[in-house]
């Protein structure tokens, strides 16, 4: 049995965690944190849980934690790095879905997330939590940090062509387009239903926080300097990240050769489904896939690649899911294939 505390559940990562993880014979979740909602039934926040857990927010306590197995941690970006140094040696393995732990340079983090990293010293320790590039790396950490849901579409779009020197490590080009879940649960004017209905807008162009969480990745699986230009867009959907991204081309390819490549490459990847055919966002939703399509431009002498994901499944909780499932030697797709 797998004893697991998720600290923040009441926000949808976290309430994404406890939809995937209560069904399992396998895993005990035994406490659920939420400082706005301590006391508060789970369910009552959440009516799709009724009868399917009694359990009730409680406010964070370190001392809770010990002797589990698992901490999923699913707060804010600047939160998670003052629970996670009080949880070592208390719990087994951390995976948090936040953004602390992604990036190696304290200085780089501060620069983008636009506060000081205090828990800088834990850095070195957490194994970014991709499993389709560090599955092994995975298996022998105590801190996972899970990607962020941009990322995973972006980065699993492009690792087998920049891997493999299909395409120049320069000029690439990222469009994405997200639902409104991907921003949380917190209130606030612009993310009102009246504002995002029959409205499409970009935002942070330049200096959003994933750049170099995408920049550094691609980087280090390559071995080259990836260098790219990454636009985010905020659709009037629920959930749902769909990456349209463009690439130069370093020799002639057909599409046919850059499809079977990618077969290749994600063949032992359960969750990475390599389509001949326009991937949608409705083929992934509230699943934990990554459907990615291939177009070769030869008038333009571009690759396009077309990464669609459920930003709050392979985007966040199914993908932390994944990563405890490869952290006690389990079947990858256990409890994500429903």
């Amino acid at each position: 049995m797998i004893r697991v505390g998720i600290v923040g559940g009441s926000g949808y990562g976290g309430a994404e965690l406890l939809r995937l993880l209560l069904p399992r014979p396998d895993v005990c979740v035994e406490l659920v944190t939420a400082a706005t909602s301590a006391g508060q039934r789970v369910d009552a926040l959440y009516p799709s849980l009724a009868g399917r857990t009694p359990l009730v927010f409680e406010q964070f306590d370190a001392a809770r934690f010990n002797g589990l197995d698992v901490a999923f941690i699913s707060l804010p970006s600047g939160e998670g790095m003052k629970v996670v140094p009080s949880l070592k040696g208390k719990v087994k393995h951390v995976i948090d879905l936040g953004g602390d732990f992604r990036l190696q340079s304290p200085e780089t983090y501060q620069l983008y997330y636009k506060h000081q990293h205090t828990a800088a010293g834990l850095l070195p320790e957490a194994v970014y939590g991709l499993p389709e590039l560090n599955r092994n790396a995975v298996k022998n950490a105590w801190l996972v940090a899970n990607p962020g849901c941009y990322p995973t579409s972006a980065i699993l779009g492009l690792l087998p062509a920049l891997v493999r020197g299909v395409v120049e490590e320069k000029g690439i080009v990222i469009n994405a387009l997200s639902g409104v879940s991907g921003a949380g649960r917190s209130a606030s004017v612009e993310m009102s239903f009246t504002e995002l209905n029959e409205n499409i807008r970009a935002y942070k162009v330049g200096n959003h926080q994933h750049i170099p969480e995408i920049q550094s990745v691609l980087s280090g699986a390559s071995g080259k300097d990836v260098s790219l230009s990454f636009i985010p867009h905020l659709v009037p959907l629920t959930r749902g990240i769909y990456s349209t991204i463009h690439a130069t081309l370093k020799q002639r390819v057909s599409t046919d050769e850059v499809l079977a490549l990618y077969e290749s490459y994600y063949k032992d990847a359960p969750f990475v489904r390599v389509l001949r055919q326009i991937p949608q966002l409705r083929g992934v939703t509230g699943t934990n896939y990554c459907d990615i399509g291939l177009f070769v431009q030869e008038r333009t002498g571009q690759l396009v690649i077309l990464s669609a994901i459920d930003n709050l499944v392979k985007g966040a909780a199914g993908q932390a899911i994944q990563n405890m499932n490869i952290l006690f030697d389990l079947p990858e797709e256990k409890g994500l294939n429903g």
